[in-house]
């Protein structure tokens, strides 16, 4: 018996000071969302964020994702407050940095160009905002800081991709931020949100190819959660139809 190849999706990696099992940095992906993009019957692929001078090569990095069936872009750390626009970091920016950031958001670009099916989580959410025009609040504040690290519930569009992708209009995430959509990117819908009104998930209405967003990490509870595993279904599904 034959078993058919499992669709390539591509996860750009995440640098890391140090690791554990490394003696020295190194480039990672969270072992729960590789997890989750394997159960849902699809092929993680690490690939390496290149952008020297800190703008990857958009000619470069389209035939580096030609290989691949669709994309998963991560959490991370935070991108630089000038890619949006605004002036001096906030102190509470963390992790920036300028290869990570134009690496991440030309994949962004490049996937959504081509049609490549796309899905972008936290993070992920933000790059694909920033590469579209649109603007972060660069920390949300709060005495508590309330989407940091939380759990809450998400009230999602009905007949979106990402209520469809999850079989349900209202979901618990999982939250790891603390800072938000301010203006969303030219043709960008959002299609979810939390009970303060922040912007948990976009959409792109007549993208070429499969697209959705979330602000909050799906990976986290998509093991025992059919609704969150349902994203990484549906992305890994697009990819195999565009195989």
């Amino acid at each position: 018996m034959t078993v058919p190849p499992r669709p390539l999706i591509a996860l750009p990696a995440r640098f890391s000071a140090s690791t554990s099992a490394l003696r020295y940095a190194a480039e990672v992906t969270a072992r729960a969302l590789v997890e989750a993009v394997w159960r849902a019957g699809g092929e993680p692929a690490t690939i390496h964020p290149y952008a020297p001078d800190g703008t990857a090569d958009p000619a470069e990095v389209a035939t580096r994702l030609a290989r691949f069936d669709g994309v998963l872009l991560p959490g991370g750390g935070d991108l630089a407050p000038y890619r949006y626009g605004a002036g001096a970091a906030h102190e509470s920016v963390y992790d920036v940095d300028a290869q990570q950031d134009g690496f991440d958001l030309e994949v962004a670009r490049q996937a959504l160009e081509s049609g490549l099916p796309l899905l972008a989580v936290c993070r992920g959410l933000q790059v694909v905002n920033v590469a579209l025009g649109g603007t972060l609040e660069q920390d949300m504040g709060g005495p508590d800081r309330e989407h940091r690290h939380v759990v809450h519930p998400v009230a999602v569009e009905p007949g979106s991709l990402l209520a469809r992708a999850m079989a349900a209009e209202k979901v618990d995430a999982s939250c790891y931020h603390h800072q938000r959509v301010d203006r969303t990117g030219s043709g960008l819908r959002v299609t979810a949100r939390a009970a303060d009104g922040t912007v948990e998930g976009l959409e792109l209405p007549g993208a070429r190819g499969w697209f959705t967003a979330v602000q909050w990490h799906p990976e986290d509870t998509a093991h025992e959660q059919a609704a969150q595993q349902g994203l990484f279904d549906a992305l890994v599904q697009a990819a195999r139809r565009t195989r």
